[in-house]
């Protein structure tokens, strides 16, 4: 069996590419590839994923399959959570990102041993991402919450290194949050292990949200009018609509938080683009990118 984890990060698409794949659950079924709902799983996940320390029974991969309503193991399993490698209070807490990661993936490996495991993940700019996971927290500083670490130091980088390290065998699928927008059906159909322009329902659910009615509904006109384009045309199609009919009230992010400056939140970004050109180059690591 080939199973994908989504492991997050959170906020980044708050489930959305879960309910896309769902939506589609009985075409990908038809192509072996199963997407059960979360609450099918999650909080048995968590269980599992929480007692692992004391040892794993062995036949908690059967227990799982049975709780997912499989008599047989598909050809392919979608389980997505962000929540695999902790809570948000573990997302950042002391300085580091999921610093649970590679031991929560060990756990995976050891339960689904025979099987093919692959990682999807999406990470995000810190400059963003630190003030909208802290405000999932109970911390009231980000000084307290990262335990004093500056955030410059933090890369996702190092994140993935460790589950590299510790789990070398399993691919790693990584693209910016930030694009997200352009390249949402290719994450889409490579999660889903189906062939690239396979249409999906709501797989323009995104950019929805982000594109006026006006701009909405031009960009669904111009491709009936031009059916058969490949992911790279797509894109230059949606980054064209994107610039003339986006939604700055839907896109724009405002950052409150004490000594959070612009001057700040531009060093953090340019730190964020070194990094995501070091996670492109690590070996193992499929970057998706527009």
């Amino acid at each position: 069996m080939q199973l994908v984890l989504h492991a997050g990060a959170h906020i980044t698409d708050e489930d959305r590419l879960l309910k896309c794949l769902t939506a589609n659950q009985t075409m990908l079924a038809e192509r072996g590839t199963e997407v059960p709902y979360p609450k099918q799983y999650r909080r048995l996940l968590r269980d599992v994923l929480h007692a692992a320390p004391s040892g794993l029974a062995e036949d908690t991969r059967e227990v799982l399959m049975d709780a997912l309503g499989f008599d047989e193991a598909p050809d392919r399993l979608i389980l997505s959570n962000p929540g695999f490698f902790g809570t948000p209070k573990m997302a950042a807490s002391g300085g580091d990102f999921y610093t649970a990661a590679a031991g929560r993936t060990q756990v995976f490996r050891q339960i689904f041993a025979g099987d093919e495991i692959e990682m999807f993940f999406a990470i995000c700019n810190p400059a963003t991402f630190l003030p909208a996971i802290m405000a999932q927290t109970k911390f009231d500083s980000l000084r307290a919450y990262l335990g004093g670490v500056d955030p410059r130091e933090m890369r996702w980088s190092a994140m993935i290194e460790r589950v590299r390290g510790a789990i070398p065998d399993i691919p790693i699928t990584v693209w910016c949050n930030e694009d997200t927008p352009l390249i949402w059906g290719q994450i889409l159909r490579e999660m889903a292990g189906v062939e690239p322009g396979l249409p999906l329902i709501g797989e323009h659910a995104l950019l929805r949200e982000i594109m006026t009615p006006t701009g909405m509904a031009r960009f669904e006109s111009y491709l009936e009018q031009h059916p058969g384009m490949t992911e790279m045309q797509k894109r230059r199609v949606i980054s064209a609509f994107l610039d003339k009919f986006a939604n700055d009230d839907a896109i724009d992010q405002e950052l409150d938080l004490p000594g959070w400056t612009d001057e700040l939140v531009d060093e953090l970004s340019d730190l964020y683009d070194e990094d995501v050109y070091r996670i492109g180059r690590m070996p193992g690591i499929t970057l998706i990118t527009p």
